[in-house]
């Protein structure tokens, strides 16, 4: 298996152990109620938001064994000379803030102040660029790309909706603002 292969598997193994104990953790801690933590988003949103998220989740697992297992490391290229080691940045902006937001988000709850608010925002940012850069560089991959693209797009796209949208977006605009 390629070196870039790997070292994308470890990123998601490392990445992602590290999103479900941030979650595992914060959730478990008594720091803030998982209510605290929707914000502002009216519980008539909350339903597409977890149907949203069961499919961006389900999605991850479409797109990620693509690009693990279906993309040659040594053939993809985009333009301007960006080869498979985008995956690895990409998935590192999704994995790394994806694991800190959980206990950002409560200590903006816990001690609310403009520095952590804007800390939230530039973390889901970053998020939504990665999952947007995901749909782009599959996009780009375009007619060459072995089968089975059109399925890593879809998993895609409720992904981006997710993190890009909903959490990048919406939350925040509703998510109450204290101490800025």
């Amino acid at each position: 298996m390629h070196g870039q292969t790997l070292a994308l598997i470890a990123l998601n193994v490392v990445g992602g152990a590290a999103v479900l104990a941030s979650y595992a953790i914060g959730l478990a801690s008594q720091s803030s109620s998982g209510a605290a933590l929707w914000g502002g988003v009216p519980a008539s949103l909350r339903p597409y938001y977890t149907v949203n998220m069961l499919l961006a989740a389900a999605g991850y697992f479409l797109f990620t064994p693509y690009i693990l297992f279906r993309l040659d490391p040594e053939q993809v290229r985009f333009a301007g000379g960006l080869g498979y080691g985008i995956f690895l940045a990409l998935y590192a902006l999704v994995l790394i803030p994806s694991a800190l937001w959980l206990p950002l988000t409560q200590q903006l709850i816990a001690q609310p102040s403009a520095w952590l608010w804007a800390l939230v925002r530039a973390d889901l940012a970053l998020v939504a660029l990665g999952s947007i850069g995901l749909l782009w560089a599959l996009i780009a991959l375009g007619a060459d790309a072995p089968r089975g693209l059109g399925v890593a797009i879809a998993g895609l796209v409720p992904f981006c909706v997710q993190t890009a949208l909903l959490d990048a977006v919406i939350w925040p605009a509703l998510f109450p603002r204290a101490g800025g």
